[in-house]
């Protein structure tokens, strides 16, 4: 499976209206059952456990993910979407908007998915955020890609190189 974190967390990551614990199970709810009935108990003691572990701060699980912080609606996706079965993680601006704390959280989270032999997509315009978490860099530049770099070997000025077209090591349609 996919897990997607998007840019844009409030109309495209949470259904603002719903409880917390209904977000975070909008990925994990599993047909589980005792004699034809769901398992509510056991997915709300889910719900609890990941909002647990990735210390989304709230009054309650059952407040609208509309009321929290923006750096714990972020938190809310990334839990969401890391609880779920997944082989591969795309992140769009995983951080954007957020407290030190919140991005150095995330960015743990991201590495601990990835040392568990998942594959992540990070896509992000902060260079210091590619650099620190990228095994390997694929730089776009409109529309195509124009380097493939090493992040242990390469300087954020020369990424910003292939980010302004003015540098490229990938032939054009070669891709």
């Amino acid at each position: 499976g996919v897990g997607l974190v998007p840019e844009d967390r409030r109309t495209q990551g949470l259904i603002l209206e719903a409880s917390v614990a209904d977000n975070l199970g909008l990925a994990t709810m599993v047909p589980t059952s005792k004699f034809g009935f769901a398992d509510l108990k056991g997915q709300s003691d889910r719900e609890n456990d990941t909002a647990r572990k990735l210390r989304i701060r709230m009054a309650n699980i059952d407040q609208t993910a509309g009321s929290l912080s923006g750096g714990n609606q972020q938190k809310a996706i990334i839990a969401r979407e890391l609880d779920k079965d997944h082989d591969l993680l795309v992140a769009v601006q995983p951080t954007r908007g957020l407290d030190v704390g919140a991005i150095e959280f995330i960015h743990k989270q991201l590495i601990a998915d990835r040392d568990n032999g998942k594959a992540i997509l990070l896509i992000s315009l902060e260079l210091e955020e590619v650099m620190n978490l990228s095994d390997r860099i694929l730089v776009m530049y409109e529309g195509e890609i124009v380097g493939e770099l090493d992040p242990k070997k390469t300087t954020v000025e020369e990424l910003g190189l292939y980010m302004a077209g003015a540098k490229r090591n990938v032939q054009k349609g070669a891709e």
